[in-house]
């Protein structure tokens, strides 16, 4: 019987298109289904089924000789079972939570259901599919979810068939933007009707890299070591790494450490634990000083060839000869004259640190950055890699062409501020006679409220205005982290923005909500008291013995644990809380139940000292105002230091004209002191945590001692911009 699958372009039935690949069932296909539509069958005899689901059960069970929906009714009903549980993965909120689920099941299961891949596994694998970059950013970093990421590459492996349902669907891996379905469909349909049978459908992938072949591709990562790495920094490591897999390419990790005078190994070992922290995987690491006499030997036939001077005109008059077009006085000097100077910068002699090479390029060129740039300094500072071996140094401008080129790198990403460089980065390899790179331009990563110049936040660990590289204030990737951002909100921010070239200013609320959608499903909960004029209340009919109970840290979460809670007679709340309670007010205790406020005590000053309560247990909580967090009185309670943070300046963004000493926050650190429930003894360095009520935070110190308060860093949550600004 002929089966014809109707479903609207942007939303194809991804799980039955692959079971029926899997199965051989013989489908035909037609997306012209308006968007939102539910997915059809419709056979030959005119009778319909309609929804995902359901046509993916009737695959199922035709399909018998596959076991797809199981060998007897026990499988077939677990079967069902998964097929109910799998749309948690479509829930934003809760896709880590099934994630994580899916990942304990399967550190002891090969496959959901016995050992046969049933349309249960073929769902997970479409919902895990057809989610884009949040899942593929997951599966490469391979650090999370392991028995997860093993389970789907093995399935992906074992039917090639999916990797075809992916291209087809889904459109660039990973995006989750699918290419037109309609298109596809028409173009085997036209194969099909061909009567040679060796007409070839068009191309249609989207080229992201011009002239890009799969297997061919090599891109590099080359940071600077003179910092950490930064977010900016990410959104081109990120980029890279993408290409590298789209393509099946190379990706070299290079640093570019020609200026020994800001660079050092310390920057090098943090720059390597921060792209690995980002889950970027690279096949080689090089450094542009590994290439330094190769360098020196083409900017010495560049001065024989006449197509590089060496200049000694002081660095500001040279400046305003090249914005004003004006030739320097060196730049006809003979070829002995200049290999003379050069031998000089070599040495590093008085004489030759008054020196440069410059490119003889065209000091007439509209574009600014041709009239003949800079390819060597003296410097006598030695390089932390390899000494004082050279007193002379490439520049960037010289050195990226060359070692681009030699390295075999196919496609450098560059953000476009460099734009107006390229010109002088392509007439510098032919000058060279070196093979042609390709440039892909990205638009820079600016984030309100932050400084990404490395100069500029050199400026403020120098200064101590914070606590290092790692410090939560800054916008590095050891600094974000630590203040409590998850790598996988990092990676999916931006590889939602892609390789657009359109210039923008982020705000980093955005960047923050995405992250409390990772971290609110699983993390822990836990109760603090701000300790500042805290109020004892007394329950007059409370246990007149302490009691405990066991309690989920995570009501809706299994997986974050269990907390033992105890009840006693007297119990501590926020001063915040007591002042809005009136007398006669039934309020509702958490994890507990209802109270009524018969009686409020205030000292001589008119401050509230002590509430006295009764318990009224039967209570309704649906009929009370306030939801009231609480801690018993017991000596068990832990010292915390609550550390709130601010952006260091105090403007959106900072122009290249002003001085960002004018726009500093005076008030960029707030620390609250409270007591925390005895359970956050246990509390991990990194662990994330709800305290009930005042929102999420990250354990920076642990517990130690009891002298000594534990640590917690206050993880914004997207709704707030500033909570430090204005009290200074």
């Amino acid at each position: 019987m002929e089966i014809k699958l109707l479903f609207a372009a942007d939303n194809p039935p991804l799980s039955a298109i692959a079971a029926a690949k899997i199965s051989g069932i013989s489908l035909s296909f037609d997306s012209s289904l308006p968007s939102g539509s539910a997915p059809q069958f419709v056979f030959s005899n005119g009778l319909k089924l309609s929804g995902a689901l359901v046509l993916l059960r009737y695959i199922g069970r035709i399909a018998s000789n596959l076991n797809l929906y199981g060998k007897d009714s026990y499988q077939a009903a677990q079967i069902d079972q998964w097929l109910d549980y799998l749309p948690i993965l479509n829930k934003g909120s809760e896709f880590e939570v099934g994630c994580s689920y899916l990942d304990t099941y399967l550190s002891t299961n090969t496959l959901l259901v016995s050992h046969d891949v049933s349309i249960a596994d073929i769902s997970l694998w479409a919902a895990l599919a057809g989610i884009g970059l949040r899942w593929e950013s997951l599966r490469k970093s391979n650090k999370k979810y392991q028995n997860l990421v093993r389970w789907y590459n093995s399935i992906s492996s074992e039917f090639s068939a999916l990797s075809n349902v992916l291209e087809a669907y889904v459109g660039k891996k990973g995006t989750g933007k699918p290419v037109s379905a309609k298109s596809k469909d028409q173009e085997s349909q036209n194969e099909s009707k061909s009567t040679g049978g060796d007409s070839k459908a068009p191309s249609r992938a989207e080229i992201d890299l011009p002239e890009a072949e799969v297997g061919k591709v090599c891109v590099r990562f080359a940071p600077e070591p003179s910092g950490f790495l930064h977010i900016g920094h990410s959104k081109a490591a990120l980029l890279n790494k993408y290409f590298a897999e789209k393509y099946k390419g190379k990706l070299i990790v290079r640093f570019d450490d020609t200026n020994p005078a800001k660079e050092s190994n310390e920057f090098v070992e943090n720059l390597l634990k921060d792209i690995e922290t980002l889950g970027v995987v690279y096949n080689a690491v090089t450094y542009t000083s590994d290439y330094f006499p190769d360098l020196m030997e083409m900017a010495e036939n560049l001065i024989r060839q006449g197509k590089a001077y060496v200049d000694d005109t002081p660095r500001q008059q040279m400046q305003e000869e090249r914005k004003e077009g004006i030739e320097s006085k060196c730049r006809n000097n003979s070829v002995e004259q200049n290999l003379e100077l050069w031998k000089e910068m070599i040495a590093g002699s008085e004489r030759g640190l008054m020196c440069c090479v410059r490119g003889k390029l065209d000091m007439l060129d509209p574009n600014k950055s041709l009239r003949d740039p800079v390819y060597y300094r003296c410097n006598p500072m030695p390089h932390h890699r390899i000494g004082s071996v050279y007193k002379v140094y490439p520049t960037y401008d010289f050195a990226c062409p060359f070692v681009d080129s030699v390295e075999g790198i196919s496609h450098a990403l560059r953000s476009s501020e460099y734009h107006d460089r390229n010109a002088q980065y392509y007439w510098i390899q032919q000058d060279m006679g070196l093979r042609k790179v390709h440039i892909y331009e990205f638009s820079r990563l600016n984030m309100v409220y932050t400084l990404l110049s490395k100069r500029k936040l050199l400026w403020f660990v120098q200064n101590g205005k914070v606590d290092g590289w790692d410090d939560p204030r800054f916008p590095t990737v050891q600094g974000i982290v630590r203040r409590g951002l998850k790598i996988e909100a990092l990676i999916q921010f931006i590889l939602e923005q892609g390789a657009s070239k359109n210039l923008n200013l982020m705000e980093w609320d955005k960047l923050w909500t995405l992250n409390k959608k990772i971290i609110d499903p699983v993390c822990p909960r836990h109760t603090a008291v701000i300790e500042e004029r805290r109020v004892l209340v007394t329950l007059t009919d409370g246990p007149e013995q302490p009691f405990t109970r066991i309690i989920p840290r995570h009501k809706k979460y299994e997986g974050a644990g269990e907390k033992c809670t105890t009840f006693t007679k007297n119990i501590w709340i926020d001063h915040a809380d007591a002042e809005i309670i009136s007398v006669n007010e039934e309020v509702t205790l958490m994890d507990w139940g209802n109270a009524i406020i018969k009686e409020i005590k205030k000292d001589e000053g008119g401050n509230i000292s002590q509430l006295i309560g009764v318990l009224n247990l039967e209570g309704s909580v649906k009929t009370t105002k306030l939801k009231l967090t609480w801690l018993p009185e017991i000596e068990e309670l832990v010292k915390l230091q609550l550390l709130e943070f601010d952006y260091l300046i105090t403007k959106k963004k900072v122009e290249e004209e002003e001085d960002f000493l004018d726009v500093l926050n005076p008030v960029t650190k707030k620390e609250t002191s409270a007591i925390g429930d005895a359970n956050m003894r246990n509390l991990k360095h990194g662990e994330v945590i709800q305290l009930e009520r005042k929102g999420y935070f990250r354990c920076d110190v642990p517990f130690l001692r009891n002298s000594k308060p534990i640590v917690l860093f206050a993880i914004p949550d997207g709704r707030q911009q500033s909570v430090l600004r204005g009290e200074a």
